[in-house]
């Protein structure tokens, strides 16, 4: 199963994962072929890329967690989510907690012990899918999986379960505030002006203000709302906080909320590979996002997934067999073109060819 732009998907292919609509009804089941009027469906519905079977690569990967359970999840997100926008703009943009709001987020809090309970039953804890979502679903699907990441790494450092807990609501509801900020900025299809990127960067404080008389949400949660955006280098939003003063929690929040904004397609920016997003986070270590928790990150994402195509340096075309750990822009391959057809159906083990790297995803063939 590989992950391509819906412009490359051909009649006749295979659909490698199940689709779901913006209500998370079934739209398409995986293993449906795929016509060219359906393929025309799923750009209406703002879908950019999906999974495909073919013959490159036909092992199905497993979702991190249960299906049922993410769609579940942004249900109850976008159910809260969209309540308080509602609200909000009945109030000229003013808004405070309530008791409804509570039940929305008691709702919310019994979401994230079902996907952390999912995640610590799953033996493999490794980041290899994309997850696929509509545009019109985009911020509530991007909070299940800020969430999603923020778990593994949480995980990966050992945290107890309270401390995952906090942290997966903080992750959950770390977006909340943009329900606050008029939404002709936050679905704005092209770049901001300065003045909307200041109205849009006050999302963070919003947020925490709105969440302030949230009896039953900690506050360590709540920080997360606020802190996501700060960076180590002091050059983050609201209050340019660095290093020692950004809780621990919320360095990990801001790690996976960037690699899912790069990621995966957004309304204006189409999805970086994941092997460049990795490369993004590392340069950026110690300055936009905390070194350390960056090197664990880049220990258990598989930004390659077993039967990518992918264009070596050398001009050939190779099919991903195997991720090592510790090395994910440097796995096994298996070369299918070649202009020495002697060399095709050779493996390469990357880490130790250190003279040939991968240079791009291919998706035709």
């Amino acid at each position: 199963m590989r992950l391509i732009p819906i412009e490359s998907v051909k009649p006749n292919t295979v659909l490698g994962k199940t689709l779901y609509d913006i209500k998370g009804r079934v739209l398409l089941k995986s293993g449906v072929v795929l016509r060219e009027r359906t393929i025309e469906k799923i750009k209406e519905i703002n879908i950019l890329s999906i999974y495909i079977i073919d013959e490159y690569s036909d092992e199905e990967i497993e979702d991190i967690i249960k299906p049922e359970i993410r769609q579940k999840a942004i249900s109850t997100i976008k159910e809260a989510f969209s309540n308080i926008e509602s609200f909000s703009a009945a109030k000229g943009g003013k808004v405070e907690f309530s008791a409804k709001d509570q039940g929305y987020f008691n709702n919310i809090d019994k979401m994230a012990e079902n996907i952390m309970d999912d995640l610590l039953n799953n033996k493999d804890v490794l980041l290899s899918l994309v997850d696929i979502r509509s545009m019109n679903n985009y911020m509530y699907s991007h909070s299940v999986n800020v969430a999603v990441i923020s778990l593994i790494i949480g995980i990966a450092l050992k945290l107890d379960r309270r401390k995952l807990s906090s942290l997966c609501m903080g992750a959950l509801i770390h977006d909340v505030g943009k329900t606050l900020v008029p939404k002709e900025i936050i679905t704005k299809n092209v770049e901001l002006t300065p003045e909307e990127t200041e109205i849009s960067n006050q999302h963070t404080r919003l947020g925490y203000k709105y969440l302030a008389d949230a009896y039953n949400l900690n506050s360590v949660s709540k920080l997360i709302v606020l802190q996501h955006h700060e960076r180590p280098d002091g050059k983050g939003y609201p209050d340019g906080l660095s290093n020692d003063k950004i809780a621990d929690l919320s360095k990990i929040v801001s790690i996976a909320d960037a690699y899912d904004k790069l990621s995966t397609d957004r309304p204006n920016h189409r999805a970086k590979f994941p092997s460049d997003v990795l490369e993004y986070l590392m340069a950026n270590a110690g300055k936009m996002f905390d070194y350390d928790i960056v090197n664990i990150f880049c220990r258990i994402v598989i930004p390659f997934p077993k039967g990518t195509l992918v264009k070596l340096s050398t001009g050939e075309i190779a099919r991903v067999e195997e991720t090592i750990t510790s090395f994910p822009l440097r796995p096994i391959v298996k070369i299918l073109q070649s202009y020495d057809e002697s060399r095709i159906t050779i493996e390469i083990n990357l880490i130790k060819e250190i003279s040939i790297v991968i240079d791009s995803i291919v998706f035709d063939m």
